[in-house]
């Protein structure tokens, strides 16, 4: 289970409920606020028919905003893992909701993700978050200006495996606990994922560079391999795996 602060340090309310308790009724608990309304953020409760919809959590939020509730709001997309949209903390686990099966349990609790400020329901700001990723310039620099494609071997393509399949959805960087202390600073475990699949390209050439950018004490090395990150990853990737090869260049460059 992942810890969860309030993103806005207020009291939870009592919210609405909707529907009743009933064979086949299951009870989604959604965190809901907004910013315009003043009021404190509360808990509404859906009852519904898990027949009228698809498997996946994602299904049972798009019903409800359908057919119950339109004012609900959060963030999706592709509904296939593929855009990392609908990012959100599940029964205590960060994961994309449309990759997630709707449980046997009677009760589900959905929240934003954790330790993010919220705009509005389930949706988080991820602003500082993008800013980050913009600050590891997560493009091919190798000086080159001719307009022919850069050859690869299937060996050194290999190695990208597991890093480029990350869809940037945070869930691993806001089950850390030291992004969440220090999420000014400490990259995270998502942009450092990131960093490493650049680092790790054979055919970008300034990996001096990128490794001497996150020579810094906040920026790499407030990881404590809590490994959070590994275990909440939707993807299955291996966040910490790959901080732990940028530390081993940065020990042998």
């Amino acid at each position: 289970m992942v810890e969860l602060s309030l993103p806005q340090n207020s009291k939870l309310t009592k919210g609405k409920i909707f529907g009743k308790k009933g064979k086949n009724m299951t009870c989604l608990k959604v965190y809901r606020w907004n910013r315009e309304s003043g009021s404190n953020p509360r808990i509404d409760e859906y009852f519904i028919n898990k027949k009228k919809f698809g498997p996946m959590i994602l299904d049972a939020l798009m019903y409800i905003k359908s057919y119950i509730d339109p004012s609900l709001t959060f963030r999706r997309s592709c509904r296939e893992g593929i855009c990392g949209s609908c990012s959100m903390n599940i029964n205590g686990t960060n994961t994309l909701a449309c990759l997630k099966p709707l449980p046997d349990s009677k009760e589900i609790n959905i929240y934003p993700l954790p330790h993010m400020k919220v705009l509005k329901d389930l949706v988080p700001d991820l602003t500082e978050f993008f800013e980050q990723y913009k600050s590891i310039k997560p493009w091919i620099k190798n000086g080159k200006k001719n307009k022919k494609e850069n050859i690869q071997s299937p060996e050194d393509r290999k190695k990208l495996d597991g890093l480029y399949e990350c869809v940037l959805c945070a869930c691993c960087s806001t089950s850390c606990p030291s992004y969440w202390w220090n999420s000014e600073k400490f990259l995270g475990p998502a942009i450092l994922l990131q960093a490493y699949r650049f680092i790790a390209d054979s055919r970008d050439k300034s990996q001096k560079e990128r490794l001497e950018f996150l020579k810094d004490k906040f920026k790499l090395y407030r990881c404590h391999t809590i490994m959070n990150c590994t275990k909440t990853c939707p993807k299955n990737l291996n966040p910490a795996k790959a901080i732990a090869n940028i530390k081993k260049l940065q020990v042998s460059s």
